[in-house]
């Protein structure tokens, strides 16, 4: 994504109060500046400018894919939009998701949507520890699939160790084998925070704030 377009993604986040600034407790225990909810998205015109957002991340991936994964529960609309969005561009292709529950009534099964067969693309909103990405790689390899790349929105750039190099998503795109690729990053945004000054809507020590986290906690870039 152009500097320009991740600079419009994160206003259009932080408009619909996805990512927010404060102080939010963690976790893992730690005291973040800021806190990221892609949740919070409730529009259908903001579902729609996220879905081409991710849309142009799968052609930054360059993965050839069959179908879009979301799991459950954030992931679900990302893959439905995404898809949508690929549609409008004239790639269509299949989205489907998991239930957190198999359902033995009425159709059954325990993914809805497109055949969990051929390359799957998976999207979700953030990596933390990379828990529900691992679950559901884990669903896609049982039911026959083959994962193909990772799509998230933002990479905190957190160290899974505070003495080790290696965050959360270089750690899982080795331990998965394939891409992991980010939307944004934190560096984007406090790139755009700080593009901005204070003409948007945060606490005026917001980015010095972001900053200590960032020397304290993450691989920086």
């Amino acid at each position: 994504m152009s500097r320009e377009a991740k600079s419009l993604l994160v206003e259009l986040l932080i408009e619909q109060q996805v990512l927010r600034f404060g102080t939010f407790t963690l976790k893992s225990g730690r005291q973040s500046p800021y806190f990221f909810n892609l949740g919070a998205i409730s529009t259908g015109a903001a579902i729609t400018r996220l879905g081409e957002a991710y849309a142009t991340g799968t052609e930054a991936l360059a993965v050839p894919f069959d179908s879009v994964f979301g799991p459950a529960y954030k992931g679900i609309p990302i893959a439905v939009a995404t898809a949508s969005a690929l549609a409008a561009r004239g790639r269509d292709c299949g989205w489907v998701f998991n239930r957190k529950e198999a359902k033995d009534h009425g159709e059954g099964g325990r993914f809805v949507g497109a055949p969990v067969t051929g390359r799957l693309l998976l999207v979700d909103d953030v990596l933390t520890a990379g828990t529900a990405v691992r679950e559901a790689a884990g669903l896609i390899r049982e039911a026959g699939g083959s994962l193909v790349g990772v799509l998230i929105a933002l990479d905190r750039q957190e160290r899974v160790n505070p003495d080790e190099a290696g965050t959360a998503v270089t750690r899982l795109a080795g331990e998965l084998g394939v891409p992991v690729l980010s939307l944004l990053t934190l560096q984007d945004v406090i790139d755009f925070l700080d593009s901005q000054g204070g003409a948007v809507n945060h606490p005026p020590d917001t980015l010095d704030a972001i900053r200590v986290y960032q020397a304290a906690y993450c691989e920086q870039g």
